[in-house]
């Protein structure tokens, strides 16, 4: 069993009635039921916390023990130089979603002073984002924490721009495809 940590930052614990056309109408607690079912023989564990300092604190909490973690700093992605210290100084994989696609948003969205220290960045899928985390997360376990971190500026982004209705099945599909084939 494989642990993974999934951190949301500032205003996630709003998902489901946040902004719907941007963010969906599910909130995170089903979704992550979702995942728990998908993937039943890993521990995922769910936190979430508007508060930087908080995030932080998970991520040195986590990040010397865990398999995988995988953020979403919300907000912060744009303005954290602690939070990408602090990425940057565990020992433990971390994978950066974004539900919309950032990109295609305002132009200090698409500054992510995070995902430099992350092992890619997924962004535009929705909370798909998250089972794709998950899925090459398990897939690099083989790796050992001191190859992440000497390919560390290998990071993989990918970036995917969809309609806001989240029907995603090809780019979906294409993407898991592509993560099943990272090496």
């Amino acid at each position: 069993m494989k642990r993974i940590i999934i951190i949301n930052g500032p205003n996630l614990n709003l998902l489901g009635t946040r902004e719907p056309e941007v963010y969906g109408n599910q909130s995170f607690e089903n979704y992550l039921q979702s995942l728990k079912e998908k993937f039943p023989a890993e521990q995922l564990e769910y936190f979430q916390n508007n508060v930087e300092g908080e995030i932080i604190n998970k991520l040195h909490e986590a990040g010397m023990d865990a398999h995988g973690i995988i953020i979403n700093p919300g907000g912060y992605s744009h303005t954290s130089v602690a939070i990408a210290d602090a990425i940057e100084a565990i020992k433990t994989p971390v994978v950066e979603v974004h539900i919309s696609n950032v990109h295609a948003r305002e132009d200090f969205r698409q500054v992510l002073l995070t995902a430099r220290n992350c092992r890619g960045v997924i962004s535009g899928l929705g909370l798909m984002g998250y089972e794709a985390a998950i899925r090459y997360l398990l897939k690099n376990y083989e790796l050992t924490i001191d190859e992440l971190r000497t390919n560390r500026n290998s990071t993989y982004t990918l970036y995917v721009t969809v309609s806001r209705n989240y029907a995603l099945p090809s780019a979906y599909c294409q993407l898991l495809f592509a993560l099943s084939h990272c090496s």
